[in-house]
Order: C-alpha cells, then structure tokens, then sequence
C-alpha cells in the first residue's frame, strides 16, 4: 500500500470540512523526541534513564514528521521525554516546527536549562515550557523525582525561562504522596509567575506500575476535581485536569447545580474540550516513531517509520474504535456523560486489557437507559 498516495494532505481525507471540529480534529501531539534522561521519576510512564537508546528517529526523519504533522492540522507539538534538552537537534527541530505553523511547546524537567539554552528555545518559537512540580518542596520534589537537587533545579530553570521570556506552566501528577501538597503547589505556582497549572492523575504505567499502591482512590479522585473545580474562581492561571476525564463531567454537574452556563476553552494550550483526548483529539508517537492514543495507552496504532502520519491519524483501527463512543463498554457504555468525559482508557486497559472497557477509578453511576439521548450530546 503506498500510504502517501492515500494520504490527502488538507484535512479530512474523506472530504470533510478542514476548522470544523470532529472527534478525528488533531489537536494536540505529544512526541516523545527522546527516551534518554537524567532524572529518574517514580512514575515515570517511559522508565526512562540515561540511555542510550537505539532507533530514535533521526533529524531528517524528525523534520519529515513535522511537515507530515503540519499536513494534517496546525496543532500543538509537544516535545517530551525523557528530557528533551538531552537531543542535540532540538532547537532546529522545534525551530522547523514553528515555521511550518505548529504551537510548538517543551516539556522539561528544569535542572539542565542554562541562560544559553533558554534563549535559544525563544529564537526557535517554543511558545511554552512546562516544568513538573510534584511537591511544594525539595523534600517532596526530590523523593518523587528521584534525584537530589531536582526540586532546585527545576525552581533554578524557570527563573532562567522566565527572563528569556517564555511563558511557562506547572505540571503536577496528583499520587497519595502528595495529595494534601497540591493547595500548596499551586500557590507556588503562583508565585513563581506560571501562566496555567495542569495536574495529571497517576496512570499506573512503566515505572507508575511499582507505585500503584501510591495511585488515590476513587473517592480521593472525586474530592481533589471538585476541589480543582473551585480553584477557577480563586485564582487567574489557567487550570486543566489530565489523566482526569471525570472532571469534564463534574464541570457540567457543578455549573448546572449552580445554575451557571457552561463555558470552556475550546483552542490553545490550556484548551478545555472533553476528558479522555486519546486518539481523538491527541496523539503521542515513541521515540522510535510508534504512535499510541496516548503515552501511557501502550497500543501500537501504526509506525511513521513506515506509513504517513496522516494515514496513521485517519486510518488507524485503534483511533476509529476510540472516535466511535457507542463501542464504549460497562459503565462507560451506558453513561449520559461518555462524549464529554469517555473515561481513561489507559486504566481501562491497564485494569482489563480492553481499551474500550470502563474506567475502573470512578464513582458515578449513569442515569442513563439504554433508549433514553445521550445527555452529554448536548454537554448537559
């Protein structure tokens, strides 16, 4: 099959309306440039160490995946790890990127940034860095980062993004072990002058699988969104939940019980639009170019190696499942809720080996009959 002949390179590949928004409108890209790091997370989703690591695309297959990217939607591109300052290439990638029109943004850890590097990632268009915050506190930070000094580092790194003029967001992935910290993160975040705070809730995935007894329940999962909930009219970053579809959900109760109409950023890096994105509106692609829902639904959905992104994007058995929300099983089947929340289908197959099964950490019981509307056709 000659996929670049079956790939139509403006929007849909079957005629549909390139701005109009679809479950298959490419929002975001998360890829994982590179698997080398010099940190050691204990819920590190790659188990990532310092490396090497063998077939990562090199820079000419690297800049033909962003024109291929940019072929399907202007969206945002994430350049992840590992730590993605460890890749020689990497101001010429991201500076390829942003001449082609994606919202280039970079995902690092803080403690390899230098006055030098910062100012090359503004002259490439990094139009965002975000730096991981897991406590309010060395102690805390360090322990889940696994390496002394972290906690320091990353403080020092957004100093030197700040006054090379990159915005930049705190990233915090919510465990039991710093569940009761993340009032105080955020206020941290705040002070150190972030523009967004994004929390992630623990997906038991690569190294997350050793501390799964760390993971909140579902109790504590509920409590913390309903939290976060409140924070929107308490402070001015910008809030988003990942890993944390309920909380789409628990967006829609709140402001119909307080009798508020429902409003949510639709664009842009803090883009507020449905709980699990995988395979709809976001994908990841390895470091070797294995493109997956997401970086902890570890589905093989194709190989840029091989095929075109874009057939990869339109083609792909695992993302049409995931689009079609009626093949949703249990719960999540039945839910008025599936097409704004849809559950995340990581723990789903992370708990039964099935995508499409119902998400295991949630408390709600739908409404829903089998012959009533969905509910959330409408984000009721």
């Amino acid at each position: 099959m000659n996929h670049v002949e079956n790939h139509k390179p403006h929007g849909h590949p079957h005629g549909g309306h390139p701005g109009k928004a679809t479950n298959d409108t490419l929002r975001l890209v998360a890829w994982e440039i590179t698997r080398n790091c010099n940190l050691a997370c204990v819920h590190c989703r790659a188990s990532a160490t310092m490396g090497p690591y063998s077939g990562e695309l090199d820079t000419p297959a690297a800049l033909r995946l962003l024109d291929q990217i940019a072929e399907v939607g202007k969206c945002i591109v994430i350049l992840t790890g590992g730590e993605p300052l460890l890749r020689e290439d990497i101001f010429e990638v991201a500076a390829h990127g942003n001449e082609l029109g994606l919202r280039m943004v970079m995902a690092v850890n803080g403690t390899l940034v230098t006055p030098e590097n910062a100012a090359r990632m503004a002259g490439a268009g990094i139009q965002r860095i975000s730096i991981s915050l897991d406590g309010a506190s060395a102690e805390k930070h360090d322990a889940f980062r696994g390496v002394p000094g972290a906690f320091d580092g990353a403080l020092r790194g957004i100093e030197l993004i700040k006054q090379a003029g990159i915005d930049f967001q705190v990233n915090t992935t919510v465990t039991r072990a710093n569940l009761e910290e993340i009032p105080r993160i955020e206020d941290l975040a705040v002070q150190l002058g972030a523009v967004a705070h994004h929390i992630f809730l623990l997906v038991p995935t690569g190294r997350g699988k050793y501390i799964s007894d760390q993971a909140i329940t579902a109790e504590e999962y509920e409590r913390t969104l309903h939290w976060f909930y409140d924070q929107r009219e308490r402070t001015q970053l910008q809030l988003k939940a990942t890993c944390a579809p309920h909380y789409y959900r628990i967006l829609r109760q709140r402001a119909r019980d307080e009798g508020k109409t429902v409003t949510f950023q639709s664009h842009g890096l803090d883009a507020v639009t449905r709980g699990c994105l995988g395979g709809t509106g976001f994908c990841f692609i390895s470091h070797r170019g294995i493109v997956q829902p997401c970086g902890f639904l570890h589905v093989d959905s194709g190989d840029v190696t091989r095929q075109d992104f874009g057939d990869i994007w339109y083609r792909s058995k695992v993302f049409l499942d995931l689009r079609n929300y009626d093949k949703l099983t249990g719960k999540c089947g039945r839910c008025e809720y599936k097409r704004v929340c849809g559950g995340c289908r990581a723990r789903a197959y992370e708990a039964t080996g099935d995508y499409l099964a119902e998400e295991p950490l949630c408390l709600y019981e739908p409404r829903r009959r089998e012959n009533r509307p969905d509910a959330s056709r409408n984000g009721s």
